[in-house]
């Protein structure tokens, strides 16, 4: 377990579904998650946050795609100002769809997060 002496990043979080920290870019990559994965209004201290994702869950996904993809790019670029959102892409296997969120920091590294849905 992390004690808060050890951290060293001013961004940091605790990680989920472990007795541990995040920080840095795996703070970022975790928050992208956590983004996606709320549906919007869910929160009831922040209202606004998450994303709207959870709309498009029972449509056909030739037609969820684009919403599902400009919702994930809103949604990221409004709660996680710490990135530049590069692209979204959604990967269809069977009836699952997985989104893989590239995106960029200063440094210019794409980096990707993969999000099941």
């Amino acid at each position: 377990m992390t004690r808060l002496s050890d951290i060293t990043s001013v961004h940091w979080q605790p990680a989920l579904n472990r007795d541990d920290v995040v920080e840095g870019i795996d703070d970022i990559d975790q928050s992208i998650r956590i983004i996606l994965k709320t549906p919007k209004g869910s929160d009831p201290h922040r209202p606004e946050f998450g994303s709207k994702l959870h709309l498009y869950l029972d449509m056909p996904i030739q037609q969820a795609t684009p919403h599902v993809v400009r919702e994930s790019v809103d949604a990221i670029r409004e709660w996680e100002p710490r990135c530049e959102i590069v692209r979204v892409i959604p990967a269809i296997d069977e009836a699952r769809e997985t989104l893989r969120v590239q995106w960029r920091l200063a440094d210019g590294l794409i980096r990707e997060t993969e999000v099941p849905r």
